[in-house]
């Protein structure tokens, strides 16, 4: 695999010190950095500050320990990540505070090129949702079940809906999000355009798959494409793909990049054109990575 361009790296990982700013502040730890979610929704997590660039090969036992204790203080996952390349020692030392670290790697889609809209079922649609979107509560609750290890895959129907377990519990899931508060902390942030949901829809309008990017200076991950159990292996996730990139391209997104967990999926997103960034994301503890 080739080594990553250091104006890419670079690029990528100032993105990684960016957008969380968008939706949390940020609590500096000595060389580590957490930042903490200002309004409802998926906790982030701790990494190197790239406030202090040369400060992450120095950090300690005690510098991870101040910033788990922070974090069980408000209750969120102990949860670290950071570009492997940025921080080389940091892994084996957060193993060794007893946490395991896992490896993401990243692809990035060259630069200017776009996807052609992929095919779709008969009566599925796709769209950006807006902040009004009445599929927007089941949109946010349709990564919980997409990426639960306990929910069994489902062989799809002769149909584009869900299933009726996969709707009832996405339909629980949507008003849970809508009676915490996570529902109307998202709609100022698409308003904004810092986040752009991409659903393929059922025809009664469920959503069957989703995907979701926050741009920030003409750089984007393309992050949570899930579908429903019900629904997969139809080509939904390249679908979603393919529309989240056409979006970002049309709002002069230039860097395009994501992260993987298991080969199947790489080889979905290398069909699409997406190629190793050369660098791998380190997680530890970080349930939306996981």
């Amino acid at each position: 695999m080739r080594r990553m361009s250091d104006p890419l790296r670079d690029r990528i990982e100032r993105y990684y010190a960016t957008v969380p700013l968008l939706f949390a502040d940020a609590e500096d730890f000595g060389p580590l950095r957490l930042f903490v979610r200002k309004e409802p929704g998926a906790p982030y997590y701790g990494g190197p500050s790239h406030a202090q660039p040369t400060g992450a090969a120095s950090v300690g036992a005690a510098d991870i320990a101040r910033v788990r204790a922070r974090q069980r203080e408000l209750g969120v996952p102990e949860a670290f990540e950071w570009l492997a390349e940025s921080a080389p020692a940091l892994g084996a030392r957060i193993e060794a505070a007893g946490l395991l670290v896992l490896r993401r790697p990243l692809m990035v889609l060259p630069p200017h090129h776009s996807l052609p809209p992929q095919p779709l079922p008969d009566g599925v649609t796709l769209r950006a949702l807006t902040a009004d979107d009445p599929a927007l509560p089941a949109a946010l609750a349709l990564p919980h079940l997409a990426f639960a290890k306990e929910h069994p895959t489902a062989e799809p129907g002769p149909t584009a809906g869900p299933s009726d377990r996969d709707r009832a519990e996405l339909s629980r899931l949507a008003e849970a999000l809508t009676g915490d508060g996570t529902v109307a902390a998202v709609r100022p942030t698409i308003r904004a355009g810092h986040k752009t949901l991409v659903a393929a829809l059922a025809p009664d309008g469920t959503p069957l798959a989703t995907g979701h990017y926050h741009p920030a200076n003409a750089t984007t991950e393309i992050g949570g494409v899930g579908t429903l159990p019900s629904a997969r292996r139809q080509g939904l996730a390249a679908a979603v793909t393919a529309g989240l990139v056409a979006h970002a391209r049309s709002h002069s997104v230039e860097t395009i990049f994501l992260a993987y967990a298991e080969e199947t999926v790489a080889r979905i997103y290398a069909r699409l054109g997406f190629r190793p960034a050369g660098t791998t994301l380190l997680i530890a503890d970080q349930p939306a990575r996981s």
